[in-house]
């Protein structure tokens, strides 16, 4: 089990057995949480319905962290649009890291109902549960969707665009609510901006999956990866264990000014569809694929994005572990032992 945050942080985690609940636990940032959690010696509650989550990363992070420290983990087979599931979630919880939602924009175009249900309603029920136990903090994974159409690069947090699609009306409705629910009920409150997080676990199955994991399996795989638009659309991209370390962080921060805030979580760094085609191409020199297509843009898709990391890093304490080559370097081994072809027998 890798520790991509810095030992001081990992021994204020473990100085204190707390009870977390993590939501959206099945799947991907969801079930890093919890190893890294029960890695630490804390307790732990998962919620998940399985709607986007996995059994299996679970069975991944018991293997990970052995018998005994599973046996501080309680597993909860719900639906964060059910109160009552939220409210058995939350009970003697002193600290939420909510991760559950319907990620992707396409999907919230075609489904916005849905969309919608899972990440308002649901966010909203989350944190009447989480008021209502006297949890001492509540993370949420807020998004970089939230910035919209606001031309302006780094993306700072308080200067925003109009959304471009239901997701993003649905992420930035959470920050609404999480600050009213300060100012009204007093509740500590720290959403985190996700840039593009990758890494380990992440689905690459589906109309809506990921553009790493899609790509790294269809090139293990032999097959053309599809480039959306020229390519010179750009993202932060953010290996899984900055998130990780981000949650902690805002979890455990004791300075009130880093309260009921919303932070970016990326790298700080911009990489073209284009680039990252070619760092993988260059990470993986023995696969033998196709050159790469250009196809259509993406409906709802934002041109650029980019995170200014100033706030985390000075309210927080975040600083990133991992860049883009660092964390695929960490996370290929994963892909290859799942989706690289077997050798042909003789």
């Amino acid at each position: 089990m890798t520790h991509p945050i810095a030992e001081p942080l990992r021994r204020e985690v473990a100085a204190t057995r707390r009870r977390w609940l993590v939501t959206g636990a099945a799947g991907f940032i969801g079930s890093h949480l919890v190893e890294h959690l029960l890695g630490l010696g804390q307790e732990v509650v998962s919620l998940d319905n399985f709607a986007t989550g996995y059994a299996r990363n679970l069975d991944e992070v018991r293997a990970a962290v052995g018998e005994e420290a599973w046996r501080r983990h309680a597993f909860i087979e719900g639906d964060i649009v059910d109160p009552a599931a939220c409210r058995r979630a939350c009970a003697g919880v002193e600290v939420v890291l909510h991760q559950a939602a319907l990620g992707s924009v396409p999907r919230s175009i075609e489904q916005p109902l849905v969309t919608h249900a899972a990440n308002a309603t649901g966010f909203l029920n989350m944190l009447v549960a989480a008021r209502d136990a006297g949890a001492r903090r509540f993370v949420y994974a807020a998004s970089s969707s939230t910035y919209g159409d606001h031309p302006g690069l780094p993306k700072v947090e308080d200067r925003i665009g109009a959304p471009l699609s239901p997701y993003a009306v649905t992420k930035y409705l959470n920050e609404l609510y999480a600050d009213v629910f300060g100012r009204c009920y007093g509740t500590s409150a720290i959403g985190l901006r996700y840039f593009n997080v990758f890494g380990a676990r992440q689905d690459p199955e589906g109309a809506y999956a990921a553009v790493i994991p899609r790509w790294v399996r269809a090139l293990l795989r032999g097959e053309q990866v599809a480039i959306y638009g020229d390519g010179e659309t750009s993202r932060d991209f953010c290996y899984v264990g900055n998130a990780v370390q981000a949650n902690l962080r805002a979890a455990l921060a004791a300075d009130p000014a880093a309260s009921n805030q919303v932070y970016n979580v990326a790298v700080g760094e911009r990489t073209t569809l284009n680039g990252l085609y070619a760092t993988l191409r260059r990470l993986m020199p023995d696969v033998d694929a196709p050159a790469a297509v250009h196809g259509e843009f993406r409906a709802g898709d934002v041109r650029h994005s980019q995170a200014d990391i100033g706030k985390a890093a000075r309210l927080l304490g975040f600083a990133p572990t991992h860049d883009l080559a660092a964390g695929l370097a960490e996370a290929l081994p994963w892909y290859v032992a799942r989706f690289a072809p077997e050798p042909a027998r003789a």
